[in-house]
Formats: structure tokens, sequence, C-alpha cells
């Protein structure tokens, strides 16, 4: 899958330290409510069990990689993959170094079609937390409308912090 400057490509084991990286640093665990690091055994379990299939794993991530030079600089993930309801749910992170230059923004693109043409998804969800405008910003530019606001939904440095509930629903 390819846009303009990148393109979505599978999980490999050379990915384990960027993943490493990403998943061990504490200033975005809030992200996906992990309070402990990951061994690399852990890692490596899960980039072995990367390539099955979405309907078993009932997720897949892919690397966001500039197409010029092939460098990764983030992923994107669906999750919580229900196949009988069609939705999943969606999740994309950026190195900081190269946000807010549309990456994300193609890299959505790209998994809108994947989701509707190739997985026959009807709907998609993301969880942000009412602080995050950059991220609801990007979704609500993509359509993903907002539908509920969980209060005092996460405790971040002892504050109770908001969060969205946004739903991407394809047209049949």
């Amino acid at each position: 899958m390819t846009s303009k400057n990148i393109k979505l490509r599978a999980v490999e084991p050379s990915d384990i330290d960027l993943i490493a990286e990403w998943e061990n640093d504490p200033t975005i665990w809030h992200l996906s409510n992990t309070l402990i690091p990951f061994s690399r055994f852990d890692l490596e379990q899960y980039v072995l069990n990367a390539s099955k299939d979405i309907y078993s794993a009932k997720q897949v991530r892919l690397m966001i990689d500039l197409k010029d030079n092939n460098q990764t600089i983030g992923s994107i993930d669906l999750f919580d993959f229900e196949p009988m309801h069609r939705r999943a749910g969606i999740g994309i992170l950026i190195n900081s170094q190269h946000r807010n230059k549309g990456y994300a923004s193609e890299a959505i693109d790209l998994i809108l079609d994947y989701s509707n043409k190739t997985l026959n998804i009807h709907q998609l969800y993301c969880n942000i937390e009412e602080t995050n405008e950059t991220s609801l910003n990007l979704f609500r530019k993509k359509h993903f409308k907002e539908i509920g606001l969980k209060k005092d939904w996460n405790l971040r440095n002892g504050k109770w912090v908001n969060e969205y509930f946004l739903q991407y629903v394809f047209s049949d």
C-alpha cells in the first residue's frame, strides 16, 4: 500500500528495536494503557505472530515507511477486529521528528481504503484523549465523528482526563 510519500508494510524482525523504543517509552504508555516496559522476548514473540491473518489474530500492525529512503517513521494498527460486526479499532504512532508533515494523514487514507476494500469493514473507531488536539484534529479531518465523551476516563499524572470516542462509518 503506497501513497505520495509513504508506504505501509508488514512488520519484520528487523523492526524489533524500533518497536521496543516506541513501546518502552513511558511518555506514551498512556496511549496503550501500559504500565511496564515490554521485554525483547515479548516483542520478538509479537513480531513472529504479526504475520498471522487478521481473522485469527484480530489485529494487524503495519509499519509506515517513507517512500524515498525506506526510513520507518511510525506504525498504524487495526485492533479488536470483529469480522462478524465488520468493525475494528484504529491507532497510529508517528515518530516525533516526523509529525505534522502529513504522513499520518496519508497512512489513515491508506488504511481506510484497505479496511473498506480488502477487509470489508463497515466501521472503524478510535479513542482519543480530550487533551490530544493534534490527533483529534487529524481524525476529524478524516471524517471520524465524535460519538461520545467518556468523562474522567483516564488517570494521568494524578489528574482525570476525558476521552472522546470517534467513529468512521463506511457507506455501503
